[in-house]
């Protein structure tokens, strides 16, 4: 079965001579939810115009449930729905005016029950007739949640959904797209918040100076590009490590009162027993041994360090 979206081959260039995009490739599955990061200025969110129309490639070709974005714009836009970064409402019309606006844009015959249910599942409902500007910005941002889904859309893109919202509010976010997900919605957000990535998404990407550097399944990533460090905790502090230990990726912690040992965790061995012995010749007495796996943003930082 072909990908929801195909990205090919695709350069965005602007008259300036800026290339924001440099020949991107990306397919994202059917009801899948795909994580894009990337540093400020990476081209994550020219990548999501490009997408949904918004702006045109300059070469290459995208379609959505094969429909060209610029051949076809109005039937690949009527699949998707967007959330900007930008909190962009008009401050005195209603909540269900404004969500109710929207489908008719998309030429969508009134279905107050659909609108409903998605005010509802977005804990809106009690907030369908205060005027925007009366409500916090966490509900503004479930406010453009809910226009982008008013006509139904098979794909949802989520620009920084969760950017200056409180951590209560980020974990509610994280569960309405969870059950989006179950709805068979296609999910794409790009955040800063890596462990967004790390919570909800089924596979991550990484872009980085506009272009794609993987797309990997999030759990495959971190298996095969995840690190490990042992923290071995001295009885007494040091300031130099032992010549005779020079072989070993060790560390000294700040305050000298520790080692750290960095070890791939895709090797046949580790050789954490050949330097624990290694160590204990080298009148060194350890008091605690502590194993520490890298998270997702240490691999991304390391991603994004290697192409600099």
């Amino acid at each position: 079965m072909p990908a929801i979206v195909q990205v090919s081959d695709v350069v965005k260039r602007y008259e300036s001579g800026f290339e924001a995009l440099k020949g991107v490739d990306l397919e994202i599955e059917e009801g899948e939810i795909l994580a894009l990061l990337g540093p400020n200025g990476a081209g994550k969110t020219t990548l999501i115009s490009t997408i949904c129309g918004i702006s045109h490639p300059t070469s290459g070709t995208i379609t959505v449930s094969g429909h060209d974005v610029v051949k076809n714009y109005r039937k690949a836009r009527a699949l998707i729905g967007l959330v900007p970064q930008e909190i962009a409402l008009e401050p005195f019309e209603t909540v269900w005016n404004s969500v109710s606006f929207t489908r008719g844009l998309f030429g969508k015959a009134k279905d107050d029950a659909y609108l409903e249910s998605i005010l509802r599942q977005l804990s809106l409902w009690d907030k369908k007739d205060a005027q925007t500007k009366e409500l916090s910005g966490g509900m503004k941002r479930r406010v453009l949640i809910a226009k982008a889904l008013s006509h139904g859309p098979r794909i949802l893109f989520l620009d920084e959904p969760t950017a200056g919202v409180d951590v209560e509010l980020r974990k509610d976010m994280w569960e309405i797209v969870g059950k989006l997900k179950q709805d068979g919605v296609t999910i794409i957000l790009t955040t800063h918040y890596i462990e967004e990535a790390e919570a909800i998404a089924d596979r991550v990407g990484v872009i980085n100076q506009g272009q794609i550097l993987l797309v990997e399944d999030k759990a495959t990533l971190m298996a095969q590009m995840g690190r490990k460090q042992l923290r071995i905790a001295l009885q007494e502090p040091i300031s130099a490590v032992p010549e005779c230990l020079g072989s070993y990726t060790l560390e000294i912690a700040p305050e000298g009162d520790a080692l750290v040992y960095h070890y791939d965790t895709t090797n046949d061995r580790t050789g954490i027993t050949t330097m624990l012995n290694d160590l204990q010749s080298a009148g060194l007495t350890m008091t605690d041994l502590k194993t520490q796996e890298s998270s997702l943003e240490d691999i991304f930082v390391d991603l994004v360090k290697e192409q600099s």
